[in-house]
């Protein structure tokens, strides 16, 4: 998936959480997400947790962290 393809997926609206940048279509922050990332969760730990959310979701996280 390209890069811009990625980034879609992160949404900054200021009604939705503060507008800090989030999934689209969910309550889950880029900081949230990262944060799991740094404390040692997997791909597959997140994913089984947020069964709504794929692996594309988490990558655009990572993405939109080195953009900022």
């Amino acid at each position: 998936m390209k890069d811009q393809q990625l980034l879609e997926r992160i949404t900054l609206n200021p009604k939705v959480m503060v507008g800090k940048p989030n999934i689209k279509g969910t309550r889950l922050t880029v900081e949230y997400i990262l944060n799991l990332l740094a404390h040692g969760a997997t791909f597959a730990d997140i994913l089984e947790e947020y069964q709504g959310l794929t692996a594309d979701d988490i990558r655009a996280c990572l993405l939109f962290a080195t953009k900022s």
